[in-house]
């Protein structure tokens, strides 16, 4: 029985980050490289194991190591569970994630910090694992806090550079804004259900009013939680400059890992959402209004890391758009296949970059089709799943998603639509420009290009073949991943009254038809205007039209938060400490110092030693107490 090992999928990459740690400076990268991948690839086999247990059983699978806090009423069992949610998250964390730290032998093997890079990464699947495995909310708050602390380590990586430890700060200051609401909700279900274990909490909550206010108002911080871990409005600046660590930790966390541990929550936590429509509304109308603001900056963005930062960005909110009209699969979904291609994308663009000698600029790209040929077919493979051409793996989860609120609201829908057109085209305006046309960069830059290593492209081969057929595990009429998850979502689903089969064939398929349609034509667009060095954007220094300069300056929310909130708590803190500490606290402390020590000075002067002018005062006292006496003051 698998039950008995399921403690060594965490377990394997905390081993992993123990021994890469301590023996970064006697182990040779070779070994540390083996080490750090054979670890996750093990925790993978041990998850395939356990998925296959629950595919064929439909149980669950519940593991109690031992008893972990226990004050008074207060009882949290430090327990694991895996069922068909966290089995596909587990096989997504640990599978991706052995595909990319085979990929970083090769990328980050002439960095100086090889094994510390190692020692992180697995450091990192070790939290995201523990936050998808634990049985209750607190193990997953921990899981939750760890990957937030890794993310600042590897955005961080290369400290030296201060603009790259601004991103790593910045990421973790917004991260800590988004916990702070989900730490809140998770006092509030202890309140409101008396526990925090899921089980409890989920039996409880079924049985009450939907609407329930306690319930709106705890759905309402962990949401703020969610938009904090996964980028959405307004806390997803932090995204887009994570692009600062090495580009392994961009897949890793874009792809397989942190940013979707916001909608693994809420789908872990979907019948609290299911019962709070107020949320409901409010989860649907951010991801939507997120997906059309990021993809709206990724159309003018010429760092290729950067557009798919704001793709991803745009991605999530997909993701939440299908949590917020009770597309739970739909959204899960996405999850699944945007791990594939996302991962296979920044894989790819770190091919790129390797192989131009660490630019990252497009409009010093071009003509890289045929030095790069492994690199250009798998990119063009995951630019069409993330358009949503058909039969790739993007088209069946996005197209899922579309279908679901279409349902809810045909505006949102149409919204929907134009945003998957301006993903098409930013897309394929980021292929236009990196792999056609001819070469713009140096000439040192075309002596260098090459192909890169194996270690390289034997995982983007395989994302890319993932990324190809990945997407019909969730074909209309014979959705295998609606059915594998029905246990999970049983609750929900019994509320929701909404579901894609309330569509009738016709109307779905004239859906569909819309959107592949509307990114075909966004995809020839991009064709007829960058193919051949057509149009290659502006230098920094040159003016652009308006509206191409607002979206090329992320329509200036960086700076927007720097007015209204940086710059005023700058300001409160300088008050504070100039007028409240120096002059306030420092000055009184300060000022009884000095004032001790300069009547010291003084009264000292009356230790003279002079016998007769001791006498002298002791008389002076006793008239001065016979006149107090005597006059009665």
């Amino acid at each position: 029985m698998i039950n008995n090992y399921i403690w060594l999928i965490p377990i394997l990459p905390l081993i992993g980050f123990i021994i890469t740690g301590l023996g970064r400076n006697a182990l040779s990268k070779g070994v540390i490289g083996f080490i750090g991948s054979t670890v996750v690839l093990l925790a993978f086999v041990v998850s395939l194991l356990a998925f296959l247990q629950i595919n064929s059983t439909g149980q669950a699978i519940n593991v109690n190591l031992f008893s972990w806090i226990k004050v008074g009423y207060l009882d949290i069992p430090f327990a694991f569970l895996v069922d068909q949610l966290s089995s596909i998250m587990l096989l997504i964390i640990t599978g991706v994630g052995f595909l990319i730290h085979l990929y970083s032998i090769g990328y980050m093997h002439d960095d100086a910090g090889f094994c510390k890079f190692f020692a992180y990464l697995n450091l990192f699947v070790f939290f995201m694992l523990l936050l998808v495995l634990g049985s209750n909310y607190v193990i997953m708050f921990i899981g939750w806090e760890g990957v937030g602390l890794c993310s600042y380590l590897l955005i961080g990586f290369w400290f030296s550079n201060p603009s790259y430890a601004d991103a790593a700060k910045k990421a973790f200051v917004m991260n800590r804004i988004g916990d702070l609401g989900f730490l809140l909700g998770v006092f509030v279900i202890y309140r409101v259900f008396g526990s925090v274990s899921y089980a409890d909490v989920f039996d409880k909550a079924a049985k009450m009013h939907t609407g329930d206010s306690a319930l709106v108002l705890i759905t309402i911080m962990l949401f703020i939680g969610a938009t904090g871990k996964s980028a959405q409005i307004p806390l997803f600046t932090w995204l887009p400059d994570a692009m600062a660590g090495p580009t392994p930790v961009s897949a890793l966390i874009h792809a397989a890992t942190m940013v979707t541990a916001g909608i693994y929550m809420i789908a872990r936590s979907n019948i609290l959402f299911t019962m709070s429509p107020v949320t409901m509304h409010i989860i649907a109308i951010i991801g939507i209004t997120t997906a059309a603001f990021a993809a709206l900056i990724a159309l003018t963005q010429t760092d290729i890391k950067k557009v798919l930062a704001y793709s991803t960005v745009s991605q999530l909110g997909y993701m939440f758009l299908g949590l917020g009209v009770g597309a739970y699969t739909g959204s899960f979904f996405h999850v699944l296949t945007h791990a594939f291609f996302k991962a296979l994308l920044f894989l790819g663009a770190g091919s790129v970059i390797h192989a131009v000698s660490g630019e990252q600029d497009m409009r010093k790209m071009g003509g890289l089709r045929k030095k790069l040929p492994i690199t250009f077919l798998v990119m063009m493979i995951g630019t069409l799943a993330i358009s949503g051409i058909p039969p790739f793996a993007g088209f069946f989860s996005k197209d899922e998603i579309l279908a679901h609120a279409y349902e809810h609201n045909p505006i949102i829908w149409v919204v929907g639509v134009l945003t998957a057109m301006c993903t098409s085209f930013y897309m394929f305006r980021m292929m236009y420009l990196t792999f056609f046309g001819t070469f713009r960069g140096t000439e040192e830059q075309e002596h260098h290009i090459h192909e890169s290593p194996a270690s390289m492209t034997i995982p983007l081969i395989i994302l890319a073949i993932l990324s190809s057929i990945g997407g019909f595990i969730g074909i209309p009429g014979h959705h295998w991943l609606q059915g594998f998850l029905a246990p999970v979502l049983e609750k929900s689903t019994a509320l929701l009254e909404i579901s894609a089969s309330n569509l009738s064939a016709s109307a779905e398929y004239t859906l569909m038809g819309i959107s592949v349609a509307g990114a075909v034509i966004a995809w020839l667009y991009a064709w007829s205007k960058y193919r051949n060095n057509q149009n290659i954007p502006v230098a920094d220094t040159e003016e652009r039209p308006a509206l191409t300069n607002l979206s090329y300056n992320k329509f200036y929310v960086d700076e927007l938060y720097d007015t209204i909130i940086r710059k005023p708590l700058d300001a409160l803190s300088v008050f504070f400490y100039k007028v409240v500490e120096l002059l306030g606290i420092d000055g009184l402390v300060n000022g009884l110092g000095g004032g001790t020590m300069a009547t010291s000075k003084k009264l000292r002067l009356l230790q003279s030693g002079n016998v007769g002018f001791y006498i002298f005062m002791m008389v002076i006292g006793v008239i001065a107490v016979l006149v107090y006496n005597l006059f009665g003051f």
